[in-house]
């Protein structure tokens, strides 16, 4: 069975494409999920890409996937502020998380600026639209899956 990364996409997500283009772009979660899914595969990589526009869900999600994936991808949306149990979720788990968002959190709302999720990820990619998401699954799998193809701990 080939090694995993996870990518979680949290609420309001599904409507990329049609919400705010100015902000978020017209690319779809489809069109990235899709991009994701290919990259993958060419390195053959198992990529599960979830979405929910509710926490308990991803909550789920991540307990029926994270424990045995190399990696994680996650824009939490909303949820980056105040999602707690999603938070908890995550540091259970020991493989290193990205926290990707499509625009630049910290050009916008005050509120915006603060993450309960940063805390816990490796790192945080935003401001470069879909293309954050491809860069945190090239990071994951040059950390991850070395030349010889064994996993780093």
């Amino acid at each position: 069975m080939p090694p995993t990364i996870l990518v979680i996409h949290g609420p309001n997500l599904n409507m990329l494409g049609r919400r705010e283009p100015q902000i978020y772009g017209t690319t779809t979660l489809a069109d990235i999920d899709a991009a994701l899914l290919a990259r993958g595969a060419a390195a053959g990589v198992n990529v599960v890409c979830i979405q929910s526009n509710h926490e308990g869900e991803l909550v789920d999600a991540i307990q029926a996937h994270g424990w045995d994936a190399l990696g994680i991808i996650i824009n939490p949306g909303a949820l980056t502020h105040y999602g707690l149990s999603l938070r908890d979720a995550l540091a259970m788990l020991s493989a290193p998380i990205i926290e990707v968002h499509l625009s630049n959190v910290y050009q916008r709302e005050a509120f915006r600026h603060t993450s309960v999720i940063a805390p816990i990820a490796r790192g945080q990619i935003t401001g470069l639209g879909w293309r954050g998401y491809l860069l945190a699954l090239e990071w994951l799998l040059a950390e991850r899956l070395p030349a010889n193809g064994t996993t780093q701990g």
